[in-house]
């Protein structure tokens, strides 16, 4: 019997998650415990394996697609089951309240029902639907179709590439066939199960299926005007994925041409090594210049000397240009978090300045030790773990009519990675040494920007740091992360003229502030903490006691 697989839930803050690469396709076999794909949520890529055993019959989420927890995944069960109930009571093909008419009626009746609908296809025709690619996917760009309408489709082709608010991903059918239709053109955004494309017979007429209530607006005007359209799409591929290099057509995709652009590569000179000598990612980055590509860029520069001396007279002049950049994924969660943080949590700051001569000379003792190296960060995480401990109320979570006060020092330390921001926890951070904390910091932060990170090792921090001193801020404040009640920012250290027993003398200072959600932590309690935390941070000596 078929089973049906979900969209699992991978973290406890997970709403919907992306097929970032499937390693099985539609006809394999599946062990149990085998692999099947793996799962991009808004923390971390992890792998989804198998608990059935069987053939797998049905892929229902794309690479590069997202959608909700709980959509149907897979389908796995007994090689040629017939799985079409599964399909038609899954709900993604339908949304009918109401019993459709007979297939003779006119299309212009109430919504058409799974079983209607499927009647409608011809034999031998898929329709692909627009993917969802991550977990936070609501809708996706066509960045470039590497198909046109007529063409034959082989099963494992690359369709187009498509744009999500993670990353631009390579699509490929599942099917084989003539690309008889285009919903979605070069540039163009759809929502999520949008009408992406159809395969079939060469000659099919799908005209039928894009007249249809399907919901979504890329098939409704691709019925309108299908001739227009083919030859619109036509027009725009050659345009995004061609180069005139010598009477030759060079394919490339667009990433390779954004990186091959801000690298100063000439498209052209690279030897593509993707579908069909299409030029990818990696050809770009693994281009090595030869003597005789040096002299191409030369041409361009030569027609503006030229045409320099025509200015009349010495003014700037120059052409105004911008881009405008669709928002990842992860973006988008990072504004809506820290926005719902900062306009629900009345935030307020204190700062204070730390001595930090006593702190540099125990750090050059502890790191002459063999095999030992501490960071001032993992000074100032040990000391404010302390301090928490010290002031329980700044280690709580406002939670409406209650104040829930946390025992527990999780400490979470925001690490800066490409797409944005993340957060590792440092779990009862009070109960560990520099050195295992220094360790730490290093595995998770090192994981989490190669994405490898757990999202269990980014859930349920009590207080939160941020640093940018490394940077050579003086001073920042940072937005609270929430459910956490406060978050320091650490700025850099700074060498400077201080004033110690009424003399002038050379010193190293840090400010730092304290963040505070006033609804929880009383301007008074959070200068309490600061000056632990300074006498700590003051006295190393205090933290090893």
């Amino acid at each position: 019997m078929a089973e049906v697989i979900n969209m699992p839930r991978l973290s406890d803050t997970m709403e919907e998650g992306t097929v970032a690469k499937w390693l099985k396709k539609v006809g394999d076999k599946v062990e149990e415990g085998d692999i099947l794909a793996e799962i991009e949520t808004d923390k971390a890529t992890m792998e989804f394996e198998s608990f059935h055993e069987g053939t797998l019959l049905h892929i229902g989420i794309e690479e590069g697609d997202g959608a909700p927890v709980d959509s149907l995944l897979a389908i796995i069960g007994d090689e040629g089951e017939d799985i079409s109930a599964l399909l038609n009571g899954s709900g993604a093909a339908s949304s009918a309240v109401e019993e459709p008419p007979k297939a003779e009626e006119s299309v212009e009746a109430a919504p058409v029902s799974a079983p209607t609908e499927a009647a409608a296809i011809p034999e031998g025709v898929e329709i692909i639907n627009m993917p969802r690619l991550s977990d936070t996917m609501e809708e996706g760009t066509v960045a470039a179709w590497l198909k046109k309408v007529g063409d034959e489709v082989e099963e494992g082709d690359i369709l187009a590439e498509i744009e999500t608010d993670k990353a631009t991903m390579e699509f490929e059918s599942f099917y084989s066939g003539t690309l008889l239709h285009i919903g979605i053109q070069e540039g163009e955004g759809a929502p999520v199960d949008s009408l992406l494309a159809i395969i079939g017979p060469a000659g099919t007429d799908v005209s039928a299926i894009l007249n249809a209530p399907s919901g979504t607006v890329s098939s409704e005007s691709a019925a309108e005007t299908p001739k227009q359209e083919t030859k619109s799409q036509e027009t725009a591929t050659v345009a995004e994925t061609v180069v005139v290099n010598d009477g030759q057509r060079v394919f490339a995709s667009p990433l390779a041409k954004k990186i091959a652009a801000e690298k100063g590569i000439n498209i052209s000179d690279v030897k593509g090594t993707g579908d069909n000598g299409r030029i990818v990612k990696r050809d770009v980055e693994n281009y090595q210049p030869s003597q005789t590509s040096a002299p191409a860029p030369v041409a361009e520069p030569a027609a503006q000397k030229e045409s320099a001396p025509m200015a009349p007279i010495s003014l700037p002049v120059g052409e105004e240009s911008m881009e405008e950049v669709k928002n990842s994924t992860m973006r988008k969660v990072i504004a809506k978090r820290l926005g719902e943080s900062k306009f629900s949590a009345p935030h307020y700051y204190l700062t204070i300045e730390v001595d930090m001569d006593n702190a540099k000379a125990s750090r050059a003792q502890i790191n002459s030790l063999p095999d030992t190296k501490v960071s001032f960060n993992d000074m100032v995480l040990k000391a404010c773990a302390m301090a928490l401990k010290k002031h329980p109320q700044v280690n709580t979570t406002w939670n409406g009519d209650t104040t829930v006060y946390k025992h527990h020092v999780h400490m979470g330390v925001a690490v800066a990675v490409d797409e944005g921001l993340v957060v590792p926890v440092i779990k009862f951070a009070d109960q560990l040494t520099l050195t295992q904390i220094g360790a730490s910091v290093k595995d998770l932060a090192g994981r989490a920007r190669s994405k490898k990170i757990k999202p269990d090792e980014m859930e349920g921090s009590t207080f939160t740091v941020s640093n940018l001193g490394m940077f050579g801020i003086l001073e920042f404040t940072s937005i609270i992360n929430q459910p956490n009640s406060a978050i320091l920012s650490v700025g850099a250290i700074v060498d400077k003229p201080v004033v110690k027993n009424g003399e002038i003398v050379p010193g190293s200072t840090m400010k730092i502030t304290l963040a505070c959600d006033h609804r929880t932590v009383d301007g008074a309690t959070g200068a309490q903490f600061l000056q632990t935390l300074r006498a700590y941070l003051e006295n190393p000596v205090t933290m090893l006691a």
